[in-house]
């Protein structure tokens, strides 16, 4: 397996998408609203990306955070609260938060397991600060780094009983960002020794989670020449060693604009530095070209986290019948009377 998960153009496969995948054997693949319009449609497409890898286990991610990052929408799937909503609460009553934050997780699953996918990029764990850029905006439970991480471990908890893994990201936090990422490299000035009082201490607290995603961030702190995915010294000292994270470690997405070089540099320098995964998102088949010759097969230790996520996620999973899961809609609906 290739060390890459890779998008697709469409809301179908072309023949020159199905060779390419079969070629390059990535570890999986990631969807997007472009590639979503009915329940039937997405499944076939879950079905046909997995079938080019000849993989049933084969992950296939989406970002179905809620609020405005949701590639399911009405009126085939529930529209989600933001996190900041379910943050709001839980600063008003941290149990009933942490309840409604399971339930919608759990529903958010149900959505994403019934057209196959089998990964949601959630939670995010970054931190709102006055500063922070609207790319995290909403997306962002609190501004207190403990209620982050209870929140974050709560949507985690609901995602991974109805059998769908969690990605925390981004690590090591985006919520000092005054830019966005997808089209400039953002710069963070703090020190270390606040860093690691704020925003390293969500993904300290859910380090046991199997899945993560790195931030395109510099930290001046960390590495003052290098984004924090492709430096080698923030993944080493940063993720792997303050944090604590042994899990599989994804790049965001390559795509986006804040690394530069080219999309087989930014590759190769994100796996270099330590991510297990490369991770392009745009479906953009020259690119996927240049990532794929610039990825490499999966490591020992890649493929050693991989499989380790997979019995991690079996021992947690506990799904619900489907008229508990209506149950959770209505009960979810009356902690957050003010949304929907």
């Amino acid at each position: 397996m290739k060390a890459a998960i890779f998008g697709c153009a469409g809301t179908a496969l072309s023949a020159e998408e199905r060779a390419f995948f079969r070629d390059a054997d990535p570890l999986g693949f990631i969807l997007f609203a472009r590639n979503v319009e009915t329940p039937d449609q997405a499944r076939r497409l879950t079905e046909d990306l997995r079938s080019c890898v000849a993989r049933a286990e084969a992950p296939v991610l989406i970002d179905q955070e809620g609020g405005r990052v949701a590639r399911l929408r009405p009126p085939h799937w529930r529209k989600a609260p933001p996190a900041r909503l379910l943050g709001e609460l839980y600063a008003r009553d941290p149990e009933r938060g942490l309840e409604a934050t399971r339930l919608n997780s759990r529903l958010l699953a149900a959505d994403v397991a019934s057209i196959g996918c089998d990964v949601d990029c959630l939670p995010v764990l970054d931190i709102a600060f006055p500063e922070t850029h609207a790319a995290i905006g909403d997306r962002a439970y609190a501004s207190q780094p403990e209620a982050v991480a209870a929140l974050g471990r709560a949507a985690a908890e609901g995602l991974l009983a109805e059998g769908v893994m969690p990605v925390i990201k981004h690590m090591p936090g985006h919520g000092r960002a005054t830019v966005d990422s997808h089209n400039t490299l953002p710069r963070v000035g703090v020190s270390r020794e606040t860093l690691e009082r704020t925003d390293f201490v969500p993904f300290k607290f859910l380090a046991d989670l199997p899945w993560g995603m790195t931030a395109h961030v510099l930290y001046e702190a960390i590495d003052p020449a290098a984004a924090f995915t492709v430096s080698a010294g923030g993944v080493r000292d940063i993720v792997r060693g303050h944090i604590g994270f042994d899990g599989l470690l994804l790049s965001d997405d390559l795509s986006m604009q804040a690394l530069g070089g080219t999309l087989g540099e930014r590759a190769a320098r994100a796996l270099a530095a330590g991510c297990d995964i490369a991770l392009h998102c745009n479906g953009r088949m020259a690119e996927m070209h240049d990532v794929a010759a610039n990825a490499g097969p999966m490591t020992a230790a890649a493929r050693h986290r991989f499989e380790a996520g997979r019995r991690y996620l079996a021992r947690h999973r506990a799904p619900l019948a489907k008229a508990d899961l209506a149950d959770s809609g209505q009960k979810l609906s009356a902690l957050i009377p003010e949304w929907g």
